[in-house]
């Protein structure tokens, strides 16, 4: 079967047309699986099936982490989608994705450039306390869409001085808190230059990843809130590139929060792969 890899900021992505494969969920759950390993596979933080729209847009997306598990939604792998989609010649310079957790729109900027609008927050806890064996953290919880994408954004000065090893045993920890009943990815955050320095511990990856789209909006919506930023160009520096988030900010509810960054088309081919086929 024929695939595509991109990847955005570093976050990649395998893609299918699963309008003329018709795999179902299990099935695609198990690629994910197996496709995605880094060491016996292509290898991708996740996989994305395009499916036939149901609610009026262009194409949807079912999304599945590289544990199998499926996500309600990827920010980055919906910009990477959007540039397939219009490569692929299934939208124009403006489409509208179907996710799990609603209709996400798409625009191309550049050639390499693309925005999207991502799901409004459906929930927002600010300002809570969470404990890590005995070390306090500053936390806001975002849900983003219905059913709501988790997002624990840490506000946490240090965390790019502190052991990479013991820092992703915190990311880890918070991620299964019990505070979180769906789990969390977990963004580290701190102010930098004007904008924010995050690294994000991505749930369905089990780890660090170069970039998260969906962390990035929400660690911006999180520090316009605090007061930091008035959602207006902001900038978000990660491990694998920076991109920029614009946000509305209308007393405390947060909506339009626009994501734009880089794609990269790394490879398009066949899948050969035997274990898979056995």
């Amino acid at each position: 079967m024929k695939f595509t890899k991109l990847h955005g900021a570093g976050n990649d992505f395998i893609i299918l047309d699963n309008r003329e494969l018709g795999l179902g969920r299990e099935r695609l759950s198990h690629m994910a699986l197996k496709l995605c390993a880094r060491r016996t596979s292509i290898g991708a933080d996740g996989l994305i099936a395009v499916v036939p729209p149901s609610r009026g847009g262009d194409f949807a997306m079912w999304f599945y982490n590289s544990d199998g598990s499926e996500g309600e939604m990827c920010g980055n792998g919906a910009r990477c989608l959007g540039r397939y989609g219009y490569e692929k010649g299934l939208g124009g310079d403006k489409m509208v994705i179907e996710t799990m957790s609603g209709d996400v729109t798409a625009e191309r900027i550049t050639k390499r450039l693309y925005r999207i609008r991502l799901n409004d927050p459906s929930l927002i806890r600010p300002d809570m306390d969470i404990e890590v064996d005995g070390e306090r953290f500053d936390c806001t919880y975002i849900e983003l869409g219905r059913p709501g994408h988790p997002h624990a954004i840490i506000k946490l000065d240090d965390f790019d001085r502190r052991d990479e090893d013991a820092l992703r045993e915190i990311g880890r920890k918070l991620r299964f808190h019990p505070a979180f009943p769906k789990g969390a990815n977990v963004t580290f955050c701190r102010l930098e230059n004007g904008g924010l320095k995050i690294r994000t511990f991505e749930r369905g990856v089990e780890d660090f990843t170069l970039a998260c789209g969906t962390g990035t909006g929400s660690a911006a919506a999180a520090f316009t809130l605090k007061g930091f930023f008035d959602g207006r160009e902001i900038r978000l520096d990660m491990p694998g590139g920076t991109m920029y988030v614009s946000l509305t900010n209308d007393n405390g509810k947060i909506s339009g929060v626009y994501l734009t960054g880089p794609t990269c088309l790394v490879a398009e081919g066949e899948i050969l792969d035997e274990d898979l086929q056995a």
